[in-house]
Protein backbone atom coordinates (compact mmCIF):
# COMPACT_ATOMS: atom_id res chain seq x y z
CA UNK A 1 0.00 0.00 0.00
CA UNK A 2 1.21 3.34 -0.89
CA UNK A 3 1.94 5.89 1.57
CA UNK A 4 -0.18 8.76 -0.31
CA UNK A 5 -3.37 6.08 -0.60
CA UNK A 6 -4.72 6.91 3.33
CA UNK A 7 -7.96 5.62 2.56
CA UNK A 8 -7.87 2.20 2.16
CA UNK A 9 -7.73 -0.04 5.48
CA UNK A 10 -4.25 -0.74 6.91
CA UNK A 11 -2.18 -4.01 6.12
CA UNK A 12 -3.39 -6.80 8.36
CA UNK A 13 -0.29 -9.01 8.56
CA UNK A 14 -1.31 -10.29 11.89
CA UNK A 15 2.86 -11.34 12.35
CA UNK A 16 3.99 -7.85 11.96
CA UNK A 17 1.00 -6.53 13.12
CA UNK A 18 2.01 -8.13 16.41
CA UNK A 19 5.23 -7.09 16.23
CA UNK A 20 4.25 -3.62 16.00
CA UNK A 21 1.82 -3.31 18.59
CA UNK A 22 2.02 -1.01 21.83
CA UNK A 23 -0.08 0.00 24.18
CA UNK A 24 1.04 3.74 23.30
CA UNK A 25 2.44 5.54 20.27
CA UNK A 26 4.11 9.15 20.94
CA UNK A 27 4.70 11.13 18.56
CA UNK A 28 7.72 13.93 18.81
CA UNK A 29 9.97 13.72 21.61
CA UNK A 30 10.90 17.16 22.33
CA UNK A 31 9.40 18.80 25.89
CA UNK A 32 5.91 17.68 25.43
CA UNK A 33 7.05 14.23 24.03
CA UNK A 34 9.37 13.42 26.53
CA UNK A 35 6.58 14.01 29.22
CA UNK A 36 4.04 12.24 27.11
CA UNK A 37 6.87 9.22 27.06
CA UNK A 38 7.75 9.68 30.93
CA UNK A 39 4.16 9.26 32.66
CA UNK A 40 3.38 6.61 30.04
CA UNK A 41 6.01 4.87 30.66
CA UNK A 42 5.88 4.95 34.46
CA UNK A 43 2.64 3.93 34.54
CA UNK A 44 3.29 0.71 33.02
CA UNK A 45 2.19 1.09 29.23
CA UNK A 46 4.12 -0.08 26.65
CA UNK A 47 4.98 2.80 24.64
CA UNK A 48 6.90 3.93 21.48
CA UNK A 49 7.98 7.40 20.59
CA UNK A 50 8.38 8.06 16.78
CA UNK A 51 11.08 10.86 16.09
CA UNK A 52 11.77 12.07 12.51
CA UNK A 53 15.11 13.17 13.56
CA UNK A 54 18.52 11.64 14.61
CA UNK A 55 19.15 10.42 18.17
CA UNK A 56 20.59 12.58 20.22
CA UNK A 57 21.90 10.68 23.49
CA UNK A 58 22.56 13.08 26.79
CA UNK A 59 26.47 13.80 27.30
CA UNK A 60 27.33 11.32 24.42
CA UNK A 61 25.74 13.91 21.41
CA UNK A 62 26.62 17.38 22.08
CA UNK A 63 30.14 17.72 20.33
CA UNK A 64 30.43 21.50 20.80
CA UNK A 65 29.44 21.74 24.48
CA UNK A 66 33.06 22.08 26.05
CA UNK A 67 34.46 24.25 23.04
CA UNK A 68 36.06 27.54 22.97
CA UNK A 69 34.92 29.94 20.95
CA UNK A 70 38.75 29.65 18.97
CA UNK A 71 37.96 25.80 18.34
CA UNK A 72 35.47 26.88 15.66
CA UNK A 73 36.40 28.04 12.30
CA UNK A 74 34.71 31.53 12.66
CA UNK A 75 34.82 31.78 16.30
CA UNK A 76 30.92 30.56 16.39
CA UNK A 77 29.78 33.10 13.34
CA UNK A 78 27.99 31.64 10.20
CA UNK A 79 29.89 32.12 7.39
CA UNK A 80 27.71 34.42 4.64
CA UNK A 81 27.32 31.73 2.50
CA UNK A 82 25.74 29.34 5.17
CA UNK A 83 23.38 32.26 5.78
CA UNK A 84 22.38 32.94 2.72
CA UNK A 85 21.32 29.37 2.29
CA UNK A 86 19.45 29.32 5.55
CA UNK A 87 17.96 33.10 5.51
CA UNK A 88 15.26 31.46 7.65
CA UNK A 89 16.79 29.62 10.76
CA UNK A 90 19.86 32.37 10.32
CA UNK A 91 17.27 34.61 12.15
CA UNK A 92 17.28 32.98 15.29
CA UNK A 93 19.00 34.46 18.19
CA UNK A 94 20.49 30.83 18.66
CA UNK A 95 21.85 29.51 15.39
CA UNK A 96 25.60 29.68 15.44
CA UNK A 97 28.09 27.65 14.64
CA UNK A 98 28.09 26.13 17.33
CA UNK A 99 24.50 25.18 17.37
CA UNK A 100 23.64 25.06 14.01
CA UNK A 101 23.57 20.78 14.22
CA UNK A 102 20.18 21.00 16.03
CA UNK A 103 18.69 23.03 14.04
CA UNK A 104 16.65 22.17 10.59
CA UNK A 105 18.48 24.18 7.78
CA UNK A 106 15.66 25.54 5.17
CA UNK A 107 16.37 23.70 1.85
CA UNK A 108 16.42 20.56 3.43
CA UNK A 109 12.67 21.23 4.97
CA UNK A 110 11.01 23.80 2.60
CA UNK A 111 7.10 24.56 3.44
CA UNK A 112 4.89 27.37 1.52
CA UNK A 113 4.92 31.06 3.14
CA UNK A 114 1.66 32.13 1.96
CA UNK A 115 2.71 35.05 4.24
CA UNK A 116 5.70 35.20 5.98
CA UNK A 117 6.59 33.12 8.52
CA UNK A 118 9.62 31.91 10.38
CA UNK A 119 9.65 28.70 11.20
CA UNK A 120 11.96 27.35 13.76
CA UNK A 121 12.76 23.75 13.94
CA UNK A 122 14.82 20.79 15.45
CA UNK A 123 14.77 17.28 14.39
CA UNK A 124 16.19 15.07 16.75
CA UNK A 125 15.46 12.97 20.15
CA UNK A 126 14.70 15.66 22.28
CA UNK A 127 13.35 18.45 19.54
CA UNK A 128 13.92 22.16 20.40
CA UNK A 129 13.74 20.90 24.50
CA UNK A 130 17.65 21.46 23.75
CA UNK A 131 16.91 25.12 22.13
CA UNK A 132 14.40 26.62 24.51
CA UNK A 133 14.56 29.75 26.29
CA UNK A 134 14.00 28.08 29.12
CA UNK A 135 11.82 30.51 30.82
CA UNK A 136 9.00 29.06 32.52
CA UNK A 137 5.57 31.16 34.36
CA UNK A 138 2.60 29.30 35.16
CA UNK A 139 -0.85 30.72 33.78
CA UNK A 140 -3.41 32.42 36.11
CA UNK A 141 -7.27 32.30 36.22
CA UNK A 142 -7.08 35.41 34.28
CA UNK A 143 -5.45 34.02 31.47
CA UNK A 144 -7.74 30.59 31.11
CA UNK A 145 -11.06 33.25 31.42
CA UNK A 146 -9.38 35.28 28.68
CA UNK A 147 -11.48 34.13 25.62
CA UNK A 148 -14.85 34.27 27.70
CA UNK A 149 -14.01 37.71 29.28
CA UNK A 150 -13.15 39.23 26.62
CA UNK A 151 -15.24 37.90 23.74
CA UNK A 152 -12.25 36.01 21.24
CA UNK A 153 -11.64 33.28 20.95
CA UNK A 154 -13.60 30.33 22.50
CA UNK A 155 -13.92 29.21 26.03
CA UNK A 156 -11.45 27.00 27.20
CA UNK A 157 -12.23 23.92 29.09
CA UNK A 158 -10.50 24.00 31.87
CA UNK A 159 -9.44 26.68 34.26
CA UNK A 160 -6.08 27.33 36.30
CA UNK A 161 -7.42 25.21 39.67
CA UNK A 162 -7.88 22.07 36.74
CA UNK A 163 -3.86 22.31 36.05
CA UNK A 164 -1.94 24.11 38.96
CA UNK A 165 -1.88 20.65 40.91
CA UNK A 166 -0.14 19.71 37.38
CA UNK A 167 2.06 22.52 37.39
CA UNK A 168 3.41 21.83 40.49
CA UNK A 169 4.12 18.12 39.90
CA UNK A 170 5.82 18.86 36.40
CA UNK A 171 7.83 21.69 37.98
CA UNK A 172 9.64 19.51 41.46
CA UNK A 173 10.89 17.71 38.56
CA UNK A 174 12.14 19.94 36.13
CA UNK A 175 13.44 22.29 38.35
CA UNK A 176 12.16 25.72 38.05
CA UNK A 177 14.13 28.91 39.87
CA UNK A 178 12.55 31.49 41.37
CA UNK A 179 10.89 34.02 44.17
CA UNK A 180 7.39 33.64 45.48
CA UNK A 181 6.33 37.10 44.36
CA UNK A 182 2.43 36.36 45.39
CA UNK A 183 1.15 37.45 42.41
CA UNK A 184 -2.42 36.68 41.09
CA UNK A 185 -1.93 37.47 37.51
CA UNK A 186 1.21 35.55 38.12
CA UNK A 187 0.94 32.60 40.33
CA UNK A 188 4.10 31.39 42.28
CA UNK A 189 5.08 28.03 41.75
CA UNK A 190 7.56 25.22 43.29
CA UNK A 191 10.61 26.94 42.94
CA UNK A 192 14.30 26.64 43.65
CA UNK A 193 16.30 29.67 44.79
CA UNK A 194 16.13 32.36 42.19
CA UNK A 195 18.91 34.19 40.30
CA UNK A 196 19.77 37.61 41.46
CA UNK A 197 19.52 40.61 39.98
CA UNK A 198 22.38 43.05 39.28
CA UNK A 199 22.65 46.69 40.80
CA UNK A 200 21.71 48.69 38.13
CA UNK A 201 18.58 46.41 37.83
CA UNK A 202 17.30 46.36 41.57
CA UNK A 203 17.79 50.20 41.42
CA UNK A 204 15.41 50.40 37.92
CA UNK A 205 12.79 47.70 39.74
CA UNK A 206 12.68 49.76 42.89
CA UNK A 207 12.20 53.44 41.34
CA UNK A 208 9.36 51.73 38.56
CA UNK A 209 7.28 50.01 42.00
CA UNK A 210 7.78 53.39 43.26
CA UNK A 211 6.36 55.04 40.41
CA UNK A 212 3.79 52.64 39.20
CA UNK A 213 2.53 50.53 42.59
CA UNK A 214 0.49 48.11 40.47
CA UNK A 215 3.53 47.20 38.24
CA UNK A 216 5.58 44.44 39.40
CA UNK A 217 8.76 43.84 38.49
CA UNK A 218 10.51 40.45 39.28
CA UNK A 219 13.02 37.88 38.89
CA UNK A 220 12.56 35.31 35.64
CA UNK A 221 11.54 32.24 36.31
CA UNK A 222 13.47 29.63 34.26
CA UNK A 223 14.46 25.81 34.35
CA UNK A 224 17.75 25.91 35.67
CA UNK A 225 18.64 23.89 38.88
CA UNK A 226 20.39 26.65 40.46
CA UNK A 227 20.10 24.12 44.15
CA UNK A 228 19.10 20.47 42.60
CA UNK A 229 16.91 18.32 44.91
CA UNK A 230 16.94 14.52 45.44
CA UNK A 231 14.65 13.63 42.67
CA UNK A 232 17.19 15.93 40.27
CA UNK A 233 20.43 14.05 41.12
CA UNK A 234 18.38 11.00 40.72
CA UNK A 235 17.70 12.03 36.77
CA UNK A 236 21.48 12.31 36.87
CA UNK A 237 21.57 16.05 36.71
CA UNK A 238 23.38 18.78 38.60
CA UNK A 239 23.81 22.34 39.49
CA UNK A 240 23.46 25.24 36.44
CA UNK A 241 27.17 26.57 35.60
CA UNK A 242 25.59 29.72 34.42
CA UNK A 243 27.48 29.33 31.10
CA UNK A 244 24.99 30.65 28.57
CA UNK A 245 26.10 27.95 26.17
CA UNK A 246 23.07 26.17 26.55
CA UNK A 247 21.59 25.39 23.02
CA UNK A 248 24.87 23.53 22.75
CA UNK A 249 23.15 20.67 24.83
CA UNK A 250 24.56 20.57 28.32
CA UNK A 251 26.41 18.24 29.91
CA UNK A 252 26.05 19.26 33.47
CA UNK A 253 21.89 18.92 32.64
CA UNK A 254 21.82 21.75 34.63
CA UNK A 255 18.90 22.38 32.52
CA UNK A 256 15.33 20.53 31.46
CA UNK A 257 15.61 18.78 28.17
CA UNK A 258 14.26 16.01 27.08
CA UNK A 259 17.79 13.91 26.63
CA UNK A 260 18.88 14.99 30.41
CA UNK A 261 15.40 14.31 31.99
CA UNK A 262 12.70 12.74 30.89
CA UNK A 263 13.70 10.38 28.21
CA UNK A 264 16.65 8.55 30.09
CA UNK A 265 14.06 8.71 33.19
CA UNK A 266 11.26 6.79 31.14
CA UNK A 267 14.08 4.46 29.39
CA UNK A 268 14.59 3.32 32.98
CA UNK A 269 11.11 1.71 33.27
CA UNK A 270 11.95 -0.66 30.40
CA UNK A 271 8.97 0.10 28.56
CA UNK A 272 10.29 2.80 26.15
CA UNK A 273 11.02 1.73 22.75
CA UNK A 274 12.63 4.74 21.09
CA UNK A 275 12.32 5.22 17.07
CA UNK A 276 14.66 7.79 15.42
CA UNK A 277 14.60 8.54 11.74
CA UNK A 278 10.55 8.24 11.64
CA UNK A 279 9.17 10.43 9.88
CA UNK A 280 4.95 9.86 10.61
CA UNK A 281 3.11 10.36 7.57
CA UNK A 282 -0.56 10.12 9.31
CA UNK A 283 -2.54 8.28 11.44
CA UNK A 284 -4.46 5.35 11.08
CA UNK A 285 -8.41 5.33 11.61
CA UNK A 286 -10.44 2.63 11.36
CA UNK A 287 -14.07 3.54 10.48
CA UNK A 288 -15.30 0.16 11.47
CA UNK A 289 -14.02 0.26 14.91
CA UNK A 290 -14.59 3.97 15.17
CA UNK A 291 -11.14 4.73 16.40
CA UNK A 292 -7.43 5.47 16.05
CA UNK A 293 -5.90 1.95 15.71
CA UNK A 294 -2.23 3.61 14.91
CA UNK A 295 0.53 5.35 12.49
CA UNK A 296 1.91 5.47 9.22
CA UNK A 297 5.78 5.90 9.47
CA UNK A 298 7.97 6.58 6.83
CA UNK A 299 11.64 5.53 7.41
CA UNK A 300 14.08 8.88 7.22
CA UNK A 301 16.83 7.12 5.73
CA UNK A 302 15.04 3.52 3.93
CA UNK A 303 12.06 5.80 2.56
CA UNK A 304 10.25 2.23 3.37
CA UNK A 305 6.45 2.32 5.11
CA UNK A 306 5.66 0.76 8.51
CA UNK A 307 2.87 0.79 10.72
CA UNK A 308 2.30 0.77 14.22
CA UNK A 309 -0.12 0.36 16.17
CA UNK A 310 -1.57 0.84 19.70
CA UNK A 311 -5.16 1.87 21.46
CA UNK A 312 -3.47 5.28 22.95
CA UNK A 313 -1.56 8.20 20.17
CA UNK A 314 0.12 11.31 21.41
CA UNK A 315 0.14 13.35 18.74
CA UNK A 316 3.14 16.09 19.99
CA UNK A 317 5.19 16.88 16.85
CA UNK A 318 5.44 20.31 17.78
CA UNK A 319 2.96 22.70 17.06
CA UNK A 320 2.84 22.94 12.95
CA UNK A 321 3.69 19.29 12.46
CA UNK A 322 1.03 18.30 14.38
CA UNK A 323 -1.35 20.31 12.59
CA UNK A 324 0.51 18.71 9.15
CA UNK A 325 0.23 15.21 10.86
CA UNK A 326 -3.90 15.48 11.25
CA UNK A 327 -4.47 17.07 8.12
CA UNK A 328 -2.52 14.45 6.28
CA UNK A 329 -4.70 11.69 8.48
CA UNK A 330 -7.60 11.48 6.14
CA UNK A 331 -9.70 8.38 5.55
CA UNK A 332 -13.57 8.35 4.70
CA UNK A 333 -14.49 9.25 8.23
CA UNK A 334 -12.78 12.32 7.80
CA UNK A 335 -11.95 13.40 4.44
CA UNK A 336 -10.48 16.81 5.43
CA UNK A 337 -7.89 15.39 8.25
CA UNK A 338 -8.93 13.14 11.75
CA UNK A 339 -11.60 14.30 13.55
CA UNK A 340 -12.05 17.55 11.67
CA UNK A 341 -16.00 17.59 11.08
CA UNK A 342 -15.93 21.18 12.48
CA UNK A 343 -13.16 21.83 9.91
CA UNK A 344 -11.51 24.37 11.96
CA UNK A 345 -8.28 21.84 11.78
CA UNK A 346 -5.41 24.14 10.86
CA UNK A 347 -7.11 27.51 11.36
CA UNK A 348 -7.05 29.84 14.72
CA UNK A 349 -2.80 29.78 14.83
CA UNK A 350 -1.42 32.29 16.70
CA UNK A 351 1.63 33.65 17.89
CA UNK A 352 3.91 35.94 20.34
CA UNK A 353 4.03 39.13 19.53
CA UNK A 354 8.14 39.86 19.86
CA UNK A 355 8.69 42.72 17.43
CA UNK A 356 9.11 45.85 19.92
CA UNK A 357 12.74 46.58 21.63
CA UNK A 358 13.46 49.45 23.95
CA UNK A 359 17.30 50.38 24.64
CA UNK A 360 18.43 53.33 26.78
CA UNK A 361 20.94 54.66 28.90
CA UNK A 362 21.88 54.79 32.44
CA UNK A 363 24.01 56.22 34.61
CA UNK A 364 25.13 53.71 37.18
CA UNK A 365 27.69 52.77 39.30
CA UNK A 366 31.06 52.84 37.37
CA UNK A 367 32.70 50.79 40.07
CA UNK A 368 30.33 47.60 40.15
CA UNK A 369 30.01 45.31 37.49
CA UNK A 370 27.40 42.83 36.42
CA UNK A 371 28.19 39.42 38.40
CA UNK A 372 28.52 36.46 35.79
CA UNK A 373 25.94 34.99 33.31
CA UNK A 374 22.52 34.60 34.23
CA UNK A 375 19.83 32.12 32.26
CA UNK A 376 17.26 34.46 32.85
CA UNK A 377 16.76 38.15 33.18
CA UNK A 378 14.03 40.75 35.55
CA UNK A 379 10.44 40.74 33.89
CA UNK A 380 7.52 42.90 34.12
CA UNK A 381 4.08 40.51 34.20
CA UNK A 382 1.57 41.97 32.26
CA UNK A 383 -0.76 45.08 33.94
CA UNK A 384 -2.85 45.70 31.02
CA UNK A 385 -6.61 44.78 31.11
CA UNK A 386 -6.41 42.72 33.93
CA UNK A 387 -9.64 43.49 35.78
CA UNK A 388 -11.35 45.71 32.64
CA UNK A 389 -10.80 46.17 29.23
CA UNK A 390 -8.94 49.50 29.39
CA UNK A 391 -7.04 49.74 26.21
CA UNK A 392 -8.59 49.76 22.50
CA UNK A 393 -6.59 46.79 22.10
CA UNK A 394 -7.32 43.25 23.43
CA UNK A 395 -5.16 41.29 26.11
CA UNK A 396 -1.45 42.40 27.12
CA UNK A 397 2.10 42.12 27.37
CA UNK A 398 4.89 41.15 29.66
CA UNK A 399 7.99 42.88 28.93
CA UNK A 400 12.03 41.34 29.75
CA UNK A 401 14.36 43.82 31.19
CA UNK A 402 18.39 43.46 31.49
CA UNK A 403 21.22 45.96 32.44
CA UNK A 404 24.78 45.55 31.77
CA UNK A 405 28.15 47.15 30.78
CA UNK A 406 29.11 46.28 27.55
CA UNK A 407 32.43 46.70 26.25
CA UNK A 408 33.42 49.72 25.73
CA UNK A 409 34.83 50.95 22.86
CA UNK A 410 37.87 53.24 21.93
CA UNK A 411 37.58 55.87 19.32
CA UNK A 412 40.87 55.34 17.82
CA UNK A 413 44.50 53.81 18.91
CA UNK A 414 46.40 51.03 18.41
CA UNK A 415 48.80 48.85 20.18
CA UNK A 416 48.57 47.67 23.84
CA UNK A 417 46.47 51.10 24.73
CA UNK A 418 43.78 50.74 21.96
CA UNK A 419 43.43 46.53 23.22
CA UNK A 420 42.95 47.28 26.98
CA UNK A 421 40.52 49.66 26.26
CA UNK A 422 38.23 47.29 24.49
CA UNK A 423 38.52 45.20 27.36
CA UNK A 424 37.25 47.43 29.96
CA UNK A 425 33.43 47.21 30.32
CA UNK A 426 31.68 50.85 29.37
CA UNK A 427 29.13 52.67 30.49
CA UNK A 428 25.67 50.90 31.51
CA UNK A 429 23.13 50.12 29.57
CA UNK A 430 19.41 49.02 29.73
CA UNK A 431 17.27 47.09 27.41
CA UNK A 432 13.37 45.90 27.34
CA UNK A 433 11.87 43.82 25.02
CA UNK A 434 7.70 42.82 24.47
CA UNK A 435 6.42 39.23 24.65
CA UNK A 436 2.65 40.00 23.53
CA UNK A 437 -0.39 38.33 23.45
CA UNK A 438 -2.00 37.43 19.94
CA UNK A 439 -5.36 37.11 18.99
CA UNK A 440 -6.08 33.89 17.48
CA UNK A 441 -8.07 33.95 13.99
CA UNK A 442 -9.68 31.97 11.85
CA UNK A 443 -7.64 33.45 8.95
CA UNK A 444 -4.57 32.55 10.58
CA UNK A 445 -3.90 29.14 9.45
CA UNK A 446 -2.69 26.43 8.06
CA UNK A 447 -3.04 23.61 5.12
CA UNK A 448 -1.54 21.33 2.90
CA UNK A 449 0.23 22.02 -0.36
CA UNK A 450 -2.71 21.02 -2.87
CA UNK A 451 0.47 19.81 -5.37
CA UNK A 452 4.04 20.50 -3.30
CA UNK A 453 5.50 17.65 -1.50
CA UNK A 454 8.80 16.96 0.46
CA UNK A 455 10.92 13.79 -0.38
CA UNK A 456 9.07 11.29 1.72
CA UNK A 457 5.76 11.74 -0.67
CA UNK A 458 3.76 13.95 2.25
CA UNK A 459 2.12 17.49 1.34
CA UNK A 460 4.35 20.65 2.37
CA UNK A 461 2.75 22.94 4.67
CA UNK A 462 1.46 26.00 3.49
CA UNK A 463 1.65 28.58 6.61
CA UNK A 464 -0.84 31.59 5.88
CA UNK A 465 0.23 33.81 9.45
CA UNK A 466 0.26 38.08 9.52
CA UNK A 467 -0.43 40.14 12.43
CA UNK A 468 -3.10 42.13 13.18
CA UNK A 469 -4.54 46.08 13.89
CA UNK A 470 -4.71 44.73 17.61
CA UNK A 471 -1.03 43.82 17.35
CA UNK A 472 0.29 46.87 16.04
CA UNK A 473 -1.66 48.66 19.01
CA UNK A 474 -0.43 46.55 21.48
CA UNK A 475 3.33 47.35 20.23
CA UNK A 476 2.48 51.20 20.18
CA UNK A 477 1.46 51.22 24.04
CA UNK A 478 4.55 49.16 24.79
CA UNK A 479 6.90 51.06 23.68
CA UNK A 480 5.08 54.71 24.85
CA UNK A 481 4.38 52.78 28.45
CA UNK A 482 8.20 51.05 27.94
CA UNK A 483 9.88 54.33 27.31
CA UNK A 484 7.60 55.84 30.44
CA UNK A 485 8.59 53.12 33.09
CA UNK A 486 12.56 53.61 32.01
CA UNK A 487 12.36 57.32 32.00
CA UNK A 488 10.86 57.03 35.63
CA UNK A 489 13.66 54.88 36.26
CA UNK A 490 16.27 57.50 35.67
CA UNK A 491 17.26 55.99 32.44
CA UNK A 492 18.25 58.74 29.41
CA UNK A 493 18.60 58.51 25.55
CA UNK A 494 15.80 56.12 25.06
CA UNK A 495 15.11 54.55 21.60
CA UNK A 496 12.58 52.13 20.74
CA UNK A 497 13.08 49.69 18.05
CA UNK A 498 10.32 48.23 15.99
CA UNK A 499 12.18 45.25 14.26
CA UNK A 500 9.53 43.56 11.77
CA UNK A 501 10.41 40.60 12.22
CA UNK A 502 7.68 37.74 10.95
CA UNK A 503 5.96 35.64 13.01
CA UNK A 504 7.05 32.54 14.07
CA UNK A 505 10.89 33.78 14.95
CA UNK A 506 8.81 33.57 18.71
CA UNK A 507 9.49 29.87 18.39
CA UNK A 508 5.70 30.04 20.34
CA UNK A 509 3.27 29.22 17.63
CA UNK A 510 0.26 27.53 19.12
CA UNK A 511 -2.92 26.69 17.84
CA UNK A 512 -4.52 24.71 15.08
CA UNK A 513 -6.20 21.95 17.05
CA UNK A 514 -7.63 23.93 20.01
CA UNK A 515 -9.07 22.61 23.18
CA UNK A 516 -13.12 23.29 24.12
CA UNK A 517 -16.55 22.59 25.01
CA UNK A 518 -17.84 22.74 22.02
CA UNK A 519 -17.19 20.45 19.39
CA UNK A 520 -18.34 22.48 16.74
CA UNK A 521 -15.89 24.91 17.55
CA UNK A 522 -12.95 23.23 18.80
CA UNK A 523 -11.01 19.72 18.24
CA UNK A 524 -9.97 19.15 21.59
CA UNK A 525 -11.88 18.16 24.88
CA UNK A 526 -10.81 19.20 28.58
CA UNK A 527 -8.36 16.03 28.59
CA UNK A 528 -6.69 17.00 25.43
CA UNK A 529 -8.41 13.89 23.68
CA UNK A 530 -10.02 14.84 20.25
CA UNK A 531 -13.82 15.08 20.14
CA UNK A 532 -14.58 12.84 17.43
CA UNK A 533 -11.34 10.36 18.12
CA UNK A 534 -10.80 10.38 21.87
CA UNK A 535 -8.14 8.12 21.78
CA UNK A 536 -6.07 10.28 20.63
CA UNK A 537 -4.64 13.28 22.45
CA UNK A 538 -2.45 16.68 21.25
CA UNK A 539 -0.67 18.42 24.41
CA UNK A 540 1.82 20.25 22.63
CA UNK A 541 1.24 23.94 21.33
CA UNK A 542 -1.22 23.30 19.14
CA UNK A 543 -3.34 22.70 20.98
CA UNK A 544 -3.75 26.11 23.08
CA UNK A 545 -7.24 28.30 22.44
CA UNK A 546 -4.95 30.95 23.49
CA UNK A 547 -1.76 32.10 24.21
CA UNK A 548 -1.59 34.29 27.12
CA UNK A 549 1.55 36.01 27.55
CA UNK A 550 3.76 34.09 29.09
CA UNK A 551 6.39 31.38 27.82
CA UNK A 552 4.38 28.79 26.99
CA UNK A 553 6.24 25.23 28.01
CA UNK A 554 5.33 24.90 31.26
CA UNK A 555 2.06 24.57 30.36
CA UNK A 556 2.31 22.05 27.63
CA UNK A 557 4.50 20.04 30.20
CA UNK A 558 1.67 20.14 32.83
CA UNK A 559 -1.13 20.02 30.49
CA UNK A 560 0.62 16.45 29.00
CA UNK A 561 0.92 15.05 32.68
CA UNK A 562 -2.63 16.00 32.95
CA UNK A 563 -3.88 14.26 29.70
CA UNK A 564 -1.72 11.17 30.24
CA UNK A 565 -3.07 10.74 33.59
CA UNK A 566 -6.63 10.32 32.68
CA UNK A 567 -6.19 8.70 29.80
CA UNK A 568 -4.38 5.80 30.91
CA UNK A 569 -7.45 5.71 34.08
CA UNK A 570 -9.70 5.35 30.63
CA UNK A 571 -7.35 2.62 29.25
CA UNK A 572 -6.78 0.88 32.57
CA UNK A 573 -11.12 0.49 33.21
CA UNK A 574 -11.39 -0.59 29.79
CA UNK A 575 -8.43 -3.18 30.05
CA UNK A 576 -10.35 -4.32 33.32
Amino acid sequence: MKASDTSKSPNLNLRAKGKNTYDAIVVGSGISGGWAAKELCEKGLKTLVLERGRNVVHLKDYPTALKGPWEFPHHTKMPLSVTAENPVVSRCYAFDESTQHFFVKDTEHPYVQEKPFDWIRGYQVGGKSLLWWRQTQRWSQHDFEGPARDGYAVDWPIRYNDIAPWYSYVEKFVGISGNRDGLDILPDGEFLPPWEMNCVEKDIASRIKTKYPDRHVIQGRCAHLTKPQPIHLEQGRGQCQARNQCERGCPFGGYFSSNSSTIPWAMKTGNLTLRPYSVVHSVIYDDKRGKATGVRVIDAETMQEQEFYADMIFINAACLNTNLVLLNSTSSRFPNGLGNDSGLLGKFVAFQNYRGNIYADFDGPMDHYYYGRRPTQPMIPNFRNIKKQETDFLRGYMTFYGADRPRAYADEGIGGAFKEALGEPGPWRVSMSIQGETIPKETNHVRLSKDKKDKWGIPLLVTSVDYDDNDEKLLKDFFQTGSEMLHAAGCTNIQTVDTKQAPGLDIHEVGGVRMGNDPKTSLLNKWNAMHHCPNVFVTDGACMTSTGVQNPSITFMALTARAVNHAVEEFKKSAG
